[in-house]
């Protein structure tokens, strides 16, 4: 019974980073219809998506430092309550500043859930599983691309898009009584996920390098896989969908395969995962001309950018320097700047150079971090610990479950 209450805590969690990534990405979505309601230009809509980021890169360290006396359990829910409240606003405001308004404090709820979420999500299990356990909790957000998204966007273009959106907020509210009911109530300082397993502050912050870049990279090349598609490649407008489908079901496939990797080995597993992404995307830049090759390669580089998740969480909660949940926010916050300076690094060489130029540059930073991956090697440790798994603990710490 208790096995089956930390599964279904756990089922909650990543139920958690599906709405959280669902609800960040709607409005690209649902871009046109939310302008023509609101009554403003599709750019401002498009800037609701760049302010959410810009929280959660402003507010994951501050107010992870701010809560981290309150209990997983009474946090966690009080944040899916705050999305609730946010997300119903969304719908019934009566104009865009309110709608902002919205959006904004729905992000700062972001920005501490996906501190909190990956060491609340450890601490149910013994630390043996841990990449297992992030992967689950990971995966929420790549079904949330593969299937939120797409749903929420096809909802709304047929009932309106505040449709889409209390559909989500009805959701949360499903998603907040599983965690209340079911997540432990520990202390954030208690158990073994609190810190980490072996603190390494230069190991710590070389991960954040590699985060923004490899992020960046990916985030250059993905934003403008339409044009790449159907300019480079050659396929259709309508075949765009089903393209999108093939790399989200491979992202998804990624991450659950990666999680006993992580466990076993999670720096070559971070430095395989980077690498596939680099390797992906020079192909892609190199062979996109060719339709069933630009397919093969972009789910290869979903793949490898949702494994790459899985490997980050699992090696922030062995490396953090200090409190594992200031570690995460402070991983969270890095991921955002990566999004952001992908994005823009993307748009511009877009006019110059295409969409190929883009593929080109998410490329060349993806090789920079593999570059700074494998640097890991060369940084000295103080003991003699192995440097590729952490020992299993003799004893399973108490209240923690198989998987």
């Amino acid at each position: 019974m208790r096995n089956r209450r930390a599964v279904g805590a756990l089922i909650g969690l990543a139920g958690g980073t599906f709405l959280y990534t669902t609800a960040e990405a709607l409005p690209i979505g649902l871009l046109l219809p939310m302008a023509a309601d609101l009554g403003v230009p599709p750019t401002r809509v498009g800037a609701l998506v760049t302010a959410y980021g810009a929280v959660v890169v402003a507010l994951s360290i501050p107010l992870t430092a701010l809560a981290r006396r309150i209990p997983r359990r009474r946090l966690l829910s009080a944040l899916l309550a705050g999305f609730v409240v946010s997300t119903v606003t969304t719908v019934f405001a009566s104009g865009f500043a309110l709608v902002l308004v919205a959006r904004l404090a729905t992000a700062a709820t972001h920005a501490l859930f996906w501190a909190v979420v990956v060491p609340a999500a450890a601490e149910l299990f013994r630390p043996g599983v841990r990449g297992r356990v992030v992967a689950v909790v990971f995966a929420g957000g790549n079904v949330a691309l593969v299937l939120g998204v797409p749903a929420g966007t096809w909802l709304g273009e047929r009932a309106g898009w505040q449709a889409s959106f209390l559909a989500v907020a009805g959701l949360g509210a499903i998603v907040l009584v599983t965690v209340a009911a079911l997540l432990p109530s520990t202390r954030p300082d208690e158990g073994h996920a609190a810190r980490g397993a072996t603190p390494d502050a230069r190991r710590f912050w070389l991960l954040v390098g590699v985060a923004v870049l490899t992020t960046a990279g990916a985030i250059a090349a993905y934003t403008y896989v339409a044009l790449f598609v159907t300019e480079v490649s050659g396929l259709a407008a309508a075949s765009l969908g089903a393209v999108l489908l093939v790399r989200g079901v491979a992202s998804v496939l990624g991450i659950l395969a990666f999680g006993g990797f992580v466990d076993r080995r999670p720096w070559p597993a971070l430095v395989l995962t980077v690498g596939l992404q680099a390797v992906a995307l020079v192909g892609l830049y190199a062979l996109g001309g060719w339709p069933a090759a630009a397919v093969t390669l972009l789910a290869l580089s979903g793949l490898a950018f949702a494994a790459f998740t899985a490997a980050l969480g699992g090696l922030v909660l062995r490396v953090a320097p200090g409190r594992s949940d200031l570690a995460a926010a402070t991983l969270s916050a890095a991921v955002n700047v990566g999004i952001t300076a992908g994005a823009w690094l993307g748009g511009l060489v877009l006019p110059s150079h295409g969409p190929r130029g883009a593929v080109l540059v998410g490329a060349l930073l993806g090789l920079v971090a593999l570059a700074l991956a494998l640097a890991e090697r060369l940084l000295p440790y103080a003991d003699s610990r192995t440097p590729d798994v952490a020992p299993e603990p003799t004893t399973v710490p108490r209240g923690a479950r198989t998987l």
